[in-house]
């Protein structure tokens, strides 16, 4: 286990982006530290704003805004830090094998170094040249360091060189940067303006409609869920049966097996089951169709609309364009998951088993400090002080809640107070130390399942794997918990209540709510009644 100065450099060391060890470590004018990748795409994502919204630069930690995109040099002195830690064993080594070679005197003999063997690349002494080296090419320490001296001094002449030329390139390469951004910032803001109703109007379709496959999928889920419990239950009875009929088979006594015979339940098979429908292409057709419209309009009619439009006729209405024929489809019917979670922010309609939920001390990190009623965790170095390492007690920076949910459905919120947390559900038996690779273990085992909150969306992990997920960044987030169906939900809360993400899958144990927190962040559990 590593010691409480290296646990919290190593902490130090962390990219709040990628949460790994920085890589080519920058410094932000506000202070702040990124991996050099890290910070270009967070920038670069903010360049592709859309008309309207606000533009700039800023820090993810500060939000400190910058009018220019700032030059990212590479912080050096942090940059050896991460390699130390790294590499510290490899450099100890290597400093005892310095050590050696070092000294005036040949290690084996305890003579002065006199030659160079350019064979076994290292000083000789006398006696060295005549056991070891006899046949080997010998020089003075003169004339290698000449030879070698040109040779560095080559390299070195060859590396300028080439880093005047990669300079004038780089610098090339900037210029025409700047000249591409200057000469497409006039047509991307009058292309956006122009696109901007078209693109509410779809998004709201697409919403529309992925919440009416949510709504079917439910449903056939249930169904599929209530088949399988009956299917459960009769292989319950068929197991009864044979156990019973096995010890009846058992017996050694006739009359005892002839009296016991006719006791033994008669199998009753099950009735047909109808297999369940599920018909996603149905679904989707109408907006399909809409889709194909709209491609060929966008694709096919509306670059030929750009043509001079022809002059009105007197006393006649202005002339459409040929070619431009629109065609009016009846909207989509209003979905009605959507009118259930726009009823309530809270959803007390679909979500009426709402959870008063508790952090459980017992297993917060040593770094993670809990409110006075467990309602709140916040990752700081204040925590450490007074608190004693436990057996139940979390190694990476997690929680769990006191409350576990068995059967029925469950539901409860959260607030987060920025990106770079987890949230997710795990059985009892999610190991207390830290495993290799993330700094987490919710999502990593077939036991847990967890939902990563990242700067750029979100990460949704079980058994190892990671999917993920574009969608915005909530600061309420709601998690449903269907554990009959077998269905774990996360949805972002907000003007309208849009789902994330849900895992589907057959729980066998109870689950408690489990919290990653890096450093700096907190999570508010949400009261109710």
């Amino acid at each position: 286990m590593a010691s409480p100065i290296s646990q919290k450099l190593e902490e130090k060391l962390v990219c709040s982006i990628c949460l790994e060890l920085f890589r080519v470590p920058v410094t932000l004018p506000c202070g702040h530290n990124f991996c050099k990748h890290c910070i270009s795409n967070h920038w670069h994502k903010q360049e592709q704003a859309p008309a309207g919204a606000e533009r700039g630069y800023t820090c993810p930690e500060c939000r400190r805004g910058f009018d220019r995109r700032p030059e990212l040099e590479k912080n050096v002195t942090l940059c050896s830090v991460v390699e130390l830690a790294r590499d510290a064993e490899a450099r100890v080594l290597g400093t005892e094998r310095c050590e050696v070679t070092h000294g005036e005197l040949c290690p084996q003999h305890g003579r002065p170094l006199e030659l160079y063997c350019q064979d076994e690349r290292r000083g000789i002494c006398c006696v060295c040249t005549v056991r070891q080296c006899q046949r080997h090419r010998r020089v003075l320490f003169e004339e290698e360091r000449s030879r070698k001296q040109a040779l560095l001094e080559e390299s070195l002449e060859k590396a300028e060189q080439e880093s005047e030329r990669i300079k004038q390139e780089m610098q090339e390469l900037e210029e025409q940067t700047r000249s591409i951004k200057e000469s497409s910032e006039g047509l991307k803001s009058a292309i956006l303006s122009k696109f901007t109703l078209l693109r509410k109007a779809l998004e709201d379709c697409q919403w529309q409609t992925v919440a009416r496959i949510e709504q079917e999928q439910a449903a056939a889920l249930g169904r599929v869920g209530e088949d399988w419990s009956l299917l459960k239950d009769h292989l319950d009875v068929l197991g009864q049966h044979r156990e019973r009929a096995q010890s009846l088979l058992a017996c050694p006594d006739h009359r005892t097996f002839l009296q016991e015979f006719p006791l033994l339940p008669s199998l009753e098979s099950p009735e047909a089951r109808l297999p369940v429908e599920f018909d996603v292409a149905g679904v989707v057709k109408p907006i399909t169709e809409i889709l194909t419209d709209i491609s060929r309009l966008l694709l096919e009619d509306l670059p030929g609309s750009v043509a001079p439009k022809a002059p009105d006729p007197v006393g006649q209405g202005p002339v459409q364009p040929e070619g431009l024929a629109v065609k009016v489809v009846a909207p989509l019917p209003e979905c009605q998951l959507r009118a259930e979670l726009l009823k309530a922010p809270s959803m007390p309609l679909l979500f009426p088993d709402h959870r008063n939920l508790t952090f459980d001390p017992d297993t917060a990190n040593k770094y993670l400090e809990l409110s006075k009623g467990n309602r709140k965790a916040k990752h700081g170095p204040g925590a450490v002080c007074g608190r004693q390492e436990q057996g139940a007690r979390f190694e990476p920076w997690q929680v769990l809640c006191t409350q576990g949910c068995g059967q029925g459905h469950h539901y409860w919120e959260v607030e987060i107070s920025s990106h770079s947390v987890i949230l997710g559900v795990t059985y009892c038996s999610l190991p207390r130390q830290r495993q290799q690779g993330p700094k987490f273990n919710i999502g990593l085992d077939g036991g847990s399942w967890g939902l990563q909150v990242r700067e750029d969306g979100y990460l949704a992990w079980h058994k190892g794997r990671a999917e993920k997920i574009r969608e915005r960044l909530y600061k309420n987030l709601g998690v449903s918990l269907d554990y009959s169906k077998g269905l774990l939900s996360f949805y972002g809360l907000g003007e309208r209540t849009q789902l994330i993400h849900s895992f589907h899958h057959v729980f066998t144990e109870p689950l408690y709510p489990v919290f990653w927190l890096c450093e700096g962040r907190a999570v508010t559990l949400s009261r109710r009644g």
